[in-house]
C-alpha cells in the first residue's frame, strides 16, 4: 500500500499547527495562526526599513552579477508597491510587486531579516504579493533570482507556492546563474 503525505518536506510549520488544532482544546483557526506578522505597505521612509534593504543590497551584490536588485530609487516608483512584515515592532521582512503591464506583475526585493529567518516570513509576504496580484487581475506573476546555495531557501519558497521555472522576461536574459520564474494566476 502507497503512503500518502499529509505534509510536504519542508512544511513544518504547517505540520505543527496541524497537531496543535489537533490536541487543542481551544483551537485557533488556522488563518489565524499562520500569520504572526504584521504586514504593511510600506513607503521606505523607516529607518529599520531603510536598514533591511541595505543588507540586502549588500547581501546581493555579495552572491548576484551586477544589476539584479533593485534599490532604493528603483522600489521607489509608482509601479512598484513594498511590504513589510513587522513582529512586535521589528521588522522581520520585505518584499514587492512591481507592475510590468496591465496583467503582469514580478515579484521583488524579498528578503528575511536575519532574526527571523525560517519563521514563516517569507510565505506571509509571498502570499501578500499573489493575494495582491489576484486583486488587481493579473494574468502572471514573475521574478528573477539566482541560483546556487544562497538562493536555494527563495527558490523552494517559490516553488512551494506554485512558480515554474520558464523562460526570461522583460530585460532579464538567462544565463548560469539567472533562474526566472512564472506563476499563472488564472
Amino acid at each position: 500500500m502507497k503512503r500518502r503525505r499529509l505534509f510536504k518536506k519542508g512544511d513544518t510549520q504547517k505540520f505543527l499547527l496541524f497537531f496543535i488544532r489537533l490536541f487543542s482544546d481551544n483551537p485557533l483557526p488556522l488563518q489565524e495562526t499562520t500569520h504572526m506578522f504584521d504586514i504593511r505597505e510600506d513607503d521606505l521612509s523607516g529607518e529599520q526599513t531603510r536598514a533591511l534593504l541595505a543588507l540586502h543590497l549588500d547581501r546581493m551584490h555579495a552572491f548576484s552579477p551586477p544589476g539584479h536588485a533593485l534599490d532604493f530609487s528603483g522600489l521607489a516608483t509608482p509601479e512598484v508597491t513594498v511590504w513589510t512584515a513587522w513582529h512586535q515592532g521589528h521588522i522581520a521582512g520585505i518584499g514587492a510587486l512591481k507592475m510590468l503591464s496591465s496583467d503582469t506583475g514580478e515579484v521583488k526585493s524579498m528578503r528575511t531579516h536575519p532574526d527571523f529567518l525560517r519563521k514563516g516570513v517569507g510565505t506571509a509576504i509571498l502570499e501578500t504579493i499573489i493575494a495582491t496580484a489576484k486583486k488587481r487581475d493579473l494574468r502572471r506573476l514573475s521574478l528573477e533570482t539566482g541560483s546556487g546555495a544562497a538562493f536555494d531557501p527563495a527558490l523552494s519558497l517559490y516553488h512551494r507556492h506554485g512558480f515554474e521555472t520558464g523562460d526570461a522576461f522583460g530585460s532579464y536574459t538567462c544565463n548560469d546563474f539567472t533562474r526566472c520564474l512564472h506563476l499563472d494566476l488564472r
